[in-house]
């Protein structure tokens, strides 16, 4: 839930914001940057950090021989952590736990037992900031109950993404003592040198204690609450494309340090007040995972993750996987595909049948054509709406995070991105993509050439767009 000309949203005001966006935004002359793979150079030492620091060279190739150990082609991913290294421009941080979340049902439990379980500090950062609930219990009790009994709740929430949030949430959770920030409010006279209607904080995180985040596309929104079962989907009228599909990554270990320097980034360019966290628990190592944190704003050049991203499948030996909720992509993300895909490296697309912004799935259609003409294999999930964002290359490298495959997530967004690699996120993830294909139907080349002269006209109108979906 990021594209501002949706058609359908929390709160019932997208559309009226959408179009107002699209007014606003024809002004502007953004332009999608060009990233020149050909400079990016692997690095020749690959450096390794850990709860305390950076590891000796000898602590770093014992990890590189285990990682190496597990995937099935270790080639790939040493190359893949040479190069991940060389464009990141954030440490590999070693000793962390990752557990894949799938969809609100998984997840809302799991922010809810995060929450209980701070003692000293909670930090969450929000595109769309509601008043959810898990399981009987509301947000708003647990995090003034938090507040009132001494553990410092900090929020960042957008100020366009939450705007349909309603304000005596808000104010119920600052008389408790809760401190919020509003990214860039819309509101040019609340704004000040924020202000800006485009420049969105599409990030989700929460962070507990400096020991624990929960990442990934899942906003804290009502939407999350149709999972199969729950009281919204077994109500009477209640249909499956209703249930909105997300993945989240949990991590534990040294690694949510890095997303603590973004949070408290924001906090401070938003003019929140000063800021200082309690002591929490000494970092320890949590698990066995390799983790490198993205967190991208155009306002600081070609975000990292575009970078990241464009090099890990140019850098493909065997397979791109790919599950995109709004597939808007650039014209060099297209390229990099279509040249995998004809070079024999096997590119597979998870794409929504159904979404909240039927303009962005106009352009993904458009693309359609030139994808399977290449070898691209290209699946459209049927059941519910499709919002998870992840990427698997080579089965070693993966990603998940808030960025969409589209324009808005490179030339406006502040997003947020982990990076996982090794093999067993890597298989972890392979599986959900199978297993999503169950609920899918793949797209034949032949079949799709047939649609219609308006069908055709209508996706190119859109395209037209693309760079505001």
């Amino acid at each position: 839930m990021s594209h501002l000309l949706s058609s359908s949203s929390p709160g019932g005001v997208r559309l009226a914001i959408g179009a107002l966006l699209a007014c606003l935004s024809l002004a502007g002359c953004a332009t999608v940057p060009v990233v020149d793979e050909s400079a990016v150079h692997p690095s020749s030492e690959i450096r390794i950090q850990g709860a305390r620091g950076p590891l000796s060279a000898r602590q770093s190739r014992t990890i590189l021989s285990r990682l190496a150990a597990q995937a099935p082609n270790a080639g790939a991913l040493e190359r893949h952590l040479a190069i991940e290294q060389a464009v990141a421009e954030t440490p590999l941080v070693a000793g962390n736990e990752v557990k894949i979340l799938r969809d609100g049902d998984q997840t809302f439990p799991a922010m809810f037992a995060a929450i209980h379980a701070a003692r000293h500090y909670l930090l969450l950062e929000y595109y769309i900031f509601e008043d959810v609930t898990s399981n009987g219990e509301q947000l708003a009790d647990l995090l003034v109950s938090k507040a009132q009994s001494g553990v410092q709740v900090d929020v960042i929430y957008d100020g366009i993404g939450s705007i349909g949030t309603a304000a005596t949430f808000v104010d119920r959770l600052r008389t408790a003592g809760v401190q919020l920030v509003q990214f860039n409010p819309p509101n040019p006279l609340k704004g000040g040198r924020h202000f800006s209607i485009n420049d969105r904080d599409h990030r989700k995180m929460l962070i507990a204690d400096g020991t624990l985040v929960i990442v990934g596309g899942v906003n804290l929104s009502t939407t999350y609450e149709s999972a199969p079962g729950s009281a919204q989907t077994s109500a009477p009228g209640a249909r499956k494309s209703d249930v909105w599909h997300d993945t989240d990554l949990q991590i534990a270990g040294p690694v949510v340090r890095e997303l603590e320097k973004l949070f408290m980034e924001h906090w401070r360019e938003q003019g929140g007040s000063m800021l200082q966290l309690p002591s929490a628990e000494p970092q320890k190592p949590a698990g066995q995972e390799v983790v490198r944190i993205i967190g991208s704003t155009p306002r600081h050049g070609t975000p990292r993750y575009y970078v990241t991203l464009l090099t890990a499948m140019s850098n493909a030996e065997s397979s791109i996987w790919i599950t995109a909720a709004y597939f808007v992509p650039t014209h060099q993300e297209m390229r990099t595909l279509i040249q995998a895909a004809r070079a024999g490296v096997d590119v597979r697309l998870l794409v929504p049948a159904h979404s909240d912004s039927r303009a962005a799935l106009q352009v993904q259609h458009s693309h359609y054509g030139a994808l399977l003409k290449a070898g691209v294999k290209i699946y459209e999930r049927e059941e519910g709406i499709l919002h998870s964002k992840t990427v698997v290359v080579d089965g070693v490298w993966s990603i998940v995070g808030s960025s969409n495959f589209d324009h808005r997530s490179i030339l406006f967004n502040d997003e947020v991105d982990a990076v996982v690699l090794g093999a067993d996120t890597g298989a972890q993830l392979t599986a959900l993509f199978k297993s999503d294909l169950g609920q899918a139907t793949a797209i034949d080349l032949q079949s799709w050439r047939k649609r219609g002269a308006l069908t055709k006209l209508r996706e190119q109108f859109w395209r037209l767009w693309e760079k505001l979906l």
